[in-house]
């Protein structure tokens, strides 16, 4: 089966976890659930993964951006994360352009009722 960028956006939806940036270090942090940031890391910083991997480019459209999922590929953790194949090879594929896609953001309640249907 081809990989598409209908596959990759729908393993990007997918990922699990979420990342908040914490001020003092000036570094993203991925965790599993949003209490277990700390203090360091505001609230409003934290993101669901599959929406950390996506930059608004203006009101309706967003692009898939390879530097984050290598980000979250270089943690190591890809069975938590839920980095599929599909990622993988998205991140390889620096030849070709960036997915940008009509999208919206998810809330965080909207990112784990996505988990919990996969």
């Amino acid at each position: 089966m081809s990989i598409t960028s209908s596959r990759i956006c729908a393993a990007a939806d997918r990922l699990q976890g979420f990342v908040g940036f914490n001020r003092k270090t000036q570094t993203y942090l991925v965790r599993f659930s949003e209490d277990s940031f700390g203090l360091d890391v505001t609230e409003a910083s934290i993101t669901p993964t599959c929406e950390f991997v996506w930059q608004a480019e203006d009101a309706t459209r967003m692009t898939l951006k390879r530097a984050r999922i290598a980000f979250l590929m270089e943690q190591n953790i890809d069975d938590r994360l839920g980095i599929e194949e599909a990622l993988r090879a998205y991140v390889r594929r620096d030849d070709l352009p960036e997915i940008c896609a009509e999208r919206r953001l998810l809330k965080p309640e909207d990112a784990q009722l996505t988990a919990q249907r996969a």
